[in-house]
């Protein structure tokens, strides 16, 4: 099992990196891709201030299906190139959103949703999943949180790759 402190004085980039190790902990040997997300999007949850979702979409034929998940219930299925999460599945890259609002194709699954952060979670180089945070706090997310879950996703890939 794992444990963290969750200190308040740690800046981002130590979070990140105490967060990643937690995550790493949480998931050595376990093979189950559900659980894992699972458990993985509860300590997102536990860890990050001022979320209102969090959790995983996978790739299931093309196209992103909810995965564990923390909050409000969502949309279940998002084709490729839609919404924020779409548009990180299709362009394997990081979408970090200040206002939700603002973004073309914007899907509201959760009207208090106001800024988001989604990451491609890359299993060798395809997208399998991303990683998906909302906020209801105009920009919430900054650099340091997409390279902190950026290093995440990467950390656990092979756990969720199925």
């Amino acid at each position: 099992m794992y444990h963290f402190a969750g200190d308040s004085t740690l800046t981002k980039p130590e979070l990140y990196r105490e967060l990643t190790a937690s995550a790493e902990a949480l998931v050595a040997g376990e093979r189950d891709s559900v659980a894992n997300m699972a458990n993985l999007a509860a300590l997102l949850w536990q860890l990050l201030p001022d979320l209102n979702w969090a959790g995983f979409y996978r790739v299931v034929a093309g196209e992103l299906v909810l995965g564990p998940f923390q909050g409000k219930a969502a949309c279940i299925r998002i084709p490729f190139g839609q919404g924020v999460c779409g548009a990180a599945a299709a362009s394997g890259a990081v979408q970090l959103v200040a206002d939700v609002h603002a973004f073309p194709g914007h899907i509201a699954c959760d009207a208090d949703s106001r800024s988001e952060l989604v990451v491609p979670v890359l299993h060798h180089g395809v997208v399998i999943a991303v990683i998906d945070l909302d906020s209801p706090t105009l920009a919430r997310f900054d650099a340091e949180d997409a390279a902190g879950i950026a290093q995440l996703a990467k950390a656990i890939a092979a756990a969720i790759a199925g």
